[in-house]
């Protein structure tokens, strides 16, 4: 199991407890709980490191800082070394016990098997609603057909995960990247349930830059916006044309300044627009160009016989499966 953790020191002992009992019920004694620190600010680093300290199927690994969920899930996924994979959030949002269907449906010949919500309990109805209108426009935006009303809920076979870690990009939609890596995917429903405690890690900012990357990472639509305006453009301004040539024709005094700062106003917003969509694809370009680390990894602990093993490391995606 790979597990993203940011101040979440409240939700850590349930959450260790039920992963561990999910484990051994699906798979006895053969499975590893990789508890990603991503620069937390609370006690969560040191609950992880007595974890480890107490239970050899533990694996810490603290980041340098919060680099973000998706990445901090990325570094869990370039560690951890199980032929199955497991992925899951820290709130106990999305209930572990699935673990075993999930193999079941696995062991049929599907290499992910997603966690897909049926019912969102203890979430406002504004979120809901944009949740869903998030996934809708995100079909209809990108080639690639990415699941709705799925998260980073999933179990993965070995060769996909490999996958994920050979590819380079760094603004990282993880469940984009898992859809386009194709296989064959199946599917588990359940009712996701409301934190179990603290507060979301997930403010409307963030929500809001994910949805940006899951839009540009897997889709070039908004480019063509450009395209469309500018054809739009073309015709509203040859009518224009028509009818301020009729006017002069017919004798009319033309008269509008308030529709001619209008029509400014309007196209000068549409330039603007335009502007930024390209500024969006430009910077994430300009980002890639770098070739930074995508994360660092300050420390590992585990405990492989009966000892830890403290690591320290610079860890990046290259070009092939780790």
């Amino acid at each position: 199991m790979v597990c993203p953790c940011y101040n979440e020191q409240e939700c850590l002992p349930e959450l260790y407890n039920r992963i561990c009992a999910a484990s051994r019920s699906a798979v006895g004694e053969s499975f590893e709980i990789v508890l990603i620190d991503d620069g937390s600010q609370d006690a969560t680093w040191s609950m992880i490191a007595d974890f480890g300290a107490r239970d050899d199927h533990v694996v810490g690994v603290l980041l340098s800082r919060n680099h973000g969920h998706q990445i901090a899930l990325s570094a869990g996924l370039e560690i951890c070394s199980g032929d199955r994979i497991l992925t899951i959030d820290a709130d106990l949002q999305d209930p572990p016990e699935l673990l075993g269907d999930m193999i079941c449906l696995m062991d049929q010949g599907y290499d992910v098997v997603w966690g897909q919500r049926i019912k969102r309990h203890g979430e406002t109805a504004f979120k809901k609603g944009s949740a869903a209108l998030f996934y809708r426009l995100l079909r209809h935006l990108t080639a690639v057909p990415i699941p709705p009303d799925s998260g980073d809920f999933r179990l993965m076979s070995r060769r996909v995960v490999d996958v994920l870690v050979a590819m380079p990009e760094r603004h990282r939609f993880v469940r984009g990247m898992v859809s386009w890596a194709g296989f064959r995917q199946g599917f588990v429903t359940y009712e996701r349930q409301p934190r179990y405690a603290g507060i979301t890690k997930y403010p409307w900012a963030k929500m809001g830059r994910l949805a940006l990357d899951a839009i540009t990472s897997f889709s070039t639509k908004p480019l063509r916006l450009a395209t469309y305006l500018g054809a739009l453009c073309v015709v509203l301004g040859f009518v224009l044309f028509l009818y301020v040539l009729i006017s002069w024709i017919s004798g009319n005094v033309i008269t509008g300044w308030a529709s001619v700062m209008t029509a400014i106003l309007i196209l000068g917003s549409m330039q603007l627009i335009l502007l930024g969509v390209l500024g969006e694809y430009l910077g994430r370009l300009f980002m890639e160009s770098k070739q930074r680390p995508l994360y660092i990894v300050q420390q590992i602990l585990r405990r492989p016989r009966g000892e830890f093993s403290h690591q320290s490391a610079e860890r990046k995606v290259d070009s092939g499966p780790h």
